[in-house]
């Protein structure tokens, strides 16, 4: 009897500490459908789901592009990534978040996971960055599609004149003042966003090199 007691006397107190912690489950799950896209919070969510394949993802960014009249914003990613992370904060905090929606279908690729976190990678994800000269670049690593696959920029800073099929030096996540103002030029040239739009993105991508 003494043992039925303090074995419920522990499960009331697990209880407890379950239903007064700050994050239920409820929360984790609109946090994680915060971030929901192709290719992103599921397979980088939960270990047990198979990632999905970097063709797959593409197909799916493009046709949700053209059926919303948005352009593809599209980040290499992995779970170690500080700098990724940094990058997801600033497009997603509420200052700038709207602009983006309205103009970018925002999705992610898994790469360069450490070894015991490969199962996290996008089939073909790797391949897809090489594609674009990422593979020898840090990451965050990004590239901006029109609706149509077309390649209208990547994170790559260029000399004047260099074009997109040559690698360059990669921004990654802006945050020095001429690492935003070029962050700044290629939103300009791939989005409808107005000028107090950019102006408070660059404010914001600015706070990054904190």
């Amino acid at each position: 009897m003494k043992k039925l007691t303090l074995m419920g006397m522990l499960l009331i107190g697990m209880f407890l500490l379950v239903a007064s912690a700050p994050f239920g489950y409820g929360q984790i799950e609109e946090w994680v459908a915060r971030y929901d896209g192709p290719g992103y919070s599921r397979d980088y969510a939960s270990a047990q789901d198979k990632p999905a394949t970097a063709d797959n993802i593409m197909k799916e960014a493009l046709q949700r592009a053209s059926k919303e009249n948005k352009n593809v914003f599209f980040m290499f990613h992995a779970s170690w990534c500080g700098w990724c992370k940094k990058m997801d904060a600033a497009l997603m905090d509420e200052v700038c978040k709207d602009s983006f929606d309205k103009n970018y279908v925002i999705i992610h690729m898994v790469v360069k996971e450490s070894q015991n976190k490969k199962h996290l990678e996008n089939p073909g994800a790797a391949e897809f960055l090489a594609k674009y000269n990422g593979d020898k670049s840090g990451i965050p690593f990004w590239l901006i599609f029109d609706k149509k696959g077309k390649l209208l920029a990547d994170s790559f800073m260029r000399p004047e004149g260099v074009g997109l099929d040559q690698p360059g030096s990669n921004i990654g996540c802006p945050g020095l003042d001429n690492e935003v103002a070029a962050f700044i030029d290629i939103l300009k040239a791939s989005s409808s966003m107005t000028e107090k739009e950019l102006a408070i993105i660059s404010e914001r991508f600015k706070k990054n090199r904190n």
